[in-house]
């Protein structure tokens, strides 16, 4: 009986020393975020669809981390995105107080062997993702471009920022592999690639998201200013109705695993991480935070005014993409190399 009741008494007294821990950690937490702001980095220009997503998910998420801090955005653009992948990564505090909203693009390029990607990705503190991204290629209505096979049958001028960015590397692989006919003019602003496009400069675009067209110019779409000739991810969007999937057009099954390498930064979508080694307890209440965000009324009401969408990856699912990427045969990975946008 003493026995039965020493062992009864030394469970309770772990239950309650593994209560006193566990309060004693979450207290710590948030002792540190009530006097430390947490640094939202976006690795963008102010304006762009990544800022905008940012700043709405910013004005939300410190009211779910414990100790209520105040989050600041603090944008850090630059060689479209690997400025700020590479500051996050080498020289951030790993104290959780500096987390990142990247491009999805630069998130691969040192799978691609590119030697300015000064990061492993693997390694990085995922945080989650507020939803994937559909690339897309479109033309202004009145360019009379209405179809993909239009870009079949004739030349049709596309405009990108740098020579690194998605606008340029889809219409080369789209070119390569269906035979359409993308003339790709790099070296736009943001904001001017846009305006080129309206005053007919341009006839349209070809890489960026359906998502980022509409956080950025809504008018293009509700004003139903534009065709939509092919949708870029690796599954249907049921906001590009209409439009095929050019995954389903590729025909020879080496192309089509290269083309699906070099669709997973778009299963990405919008990722939020820290650099390697934030605190175990501080990332997971990063998480936590992150989880509560997206089910909050308020951040989806903003959201949606913003013609913003929610549509959440785990850090465990971005993790298995990661995984799957580093997982492809040399071959694929090859061949995806001299098409991935690197060369920033």
């Amino acid at each position: 009986m003493k026995a039965m009741v020493r062992k009864a008494m030394t469970i309770a007294a772990g239950a309650l020393a593994g209560v006193i821990a566990s309060a004693a950690n979450a207290q710590s937490v948030a002792d540190f975020y009530r006097r430390t702001p947490l640094s939202l980095y976006v690795g963008s220009g102010a304006g762009g669809g990544f800022d905008a997503y940012a700043r709405v998910f910013a004005a939300h998420v410190g009211k779910h981390i414990p100790g209520n801090p105040a989050v600041v955005v603090k944008n850090m653009p630059g060689a479209t995105g690997l400025v700020a992948m590479n500051w996050l990564y080498n020289s951030a505090p790993r104290d959780g107080s500096a987390i990142l909203a990247s491009f999805n693009t630069v998130i691969l390029n040192s799978l691609y062997g590119d030697p300015n990607a000064k990061f492993d990705p693997r390694r990085l503190s995922w945080i989650g993702s507020t939803g994937k991204l559909t690339g897309s290629c479109l033309t202004w209505r009145a360019a009379r471009v209405g179809t993909w096979e239009d870009a079949l049958a004739r030349e049709v001028v596309v405009g990108a920022t740098g020579d690194g960015s998605t606008p340029v590397m889809y219409p080369r692989l789209l070119n390569a592999m269906l035979g359409t006919k993308f003339k790709v003019i790099p070296g736009y602003a943001t904001s001017g690639l846009r305006m080129a496009v309206e005053n007919g400069e341009l006839q349209g675009i070809c890489g960026i998201a359906w998502e980022t067209h509409m956080a950025s110019v809504p008018s293009w779409i509700l004003g139903d200013k534009v065709n939509f000739l092919l949708q870029l991810g690796l599954s249907e969007s049921r906001h590009m109705k209409g439009a095929p999937l050019a995954l389903d057009l590729i025909r020879d099954p080496g192309d089509k695993r290269v083309f699906e390498l070099l669709g997973i930064p778009q299963e990405f979508g919008r990722p939020l991480f820290g650099p390697p080694g934030v605190p175990a307890d501080r990332l997971a209440a990063l998480r936590e935070a992150f989880a509560e965000t997206l089910r909050d009324r308020d951040y989806l009401a903003d959201a949606e005014k913003a013609k913003q969408f929610a549509d959440p990856l785990s850090a465990a699912e971005i993790e298995a993409l990661v995984a799957r990427a580093f997982s492809a045969p040399p071959d694929i990975l090859k061949r995806a190399a001299a098409y991935a946008a690197t060369d920033n």
